[in-house]
């Protein structure tokens, strides 16, 4: 399944209690659990104002269906088309996808 990066924007999140964390988690698991498996959470990343969250998912519609369903926001979503590294910076790195798949 391709995988997504989720920005949604929640004034204050970053100042959120644990309890107010796992609040909004157990309302995104809900959500998931009534979509599986055309969906699946993998992690979130809490700052200031915003959760930036990596998804799995058919599309990005089922995105989008699990923040209406789940009433979050969304304020952008973007596929991940390949993930980098400091390894990505090695030579090596270079040589590696340079070579043909087996």
């Amino acid at each position: 399944m391709p995988k997504y990066v989720i920005e949604r924007t929640i004034p204050g999140v970053g100042a959120f209690s644990p309890n107010q964390l796992h609040d909004i988690s157990c309302a995104s698991n809900g959500v998931l659990a009534e979509m599986a498996p055309r969906a699946q959470w993998i992690q979130s990343y809490v700052t200031e104002d915003k959760l930036y969250c990596v998804y799995v998912a058919d599309d990005a519609n089922a995105v989008r269906e699990h923040a209406s369903r789940g009433g979050f926001p969304l304020d952008s979503i973007e596929r991940v088309h390949s993930t980098i590294d400091p390894t990505t910076g090695e030579p090596s790195s270079i040589e590696a996808s340079a070579r043909p798949a087996p």
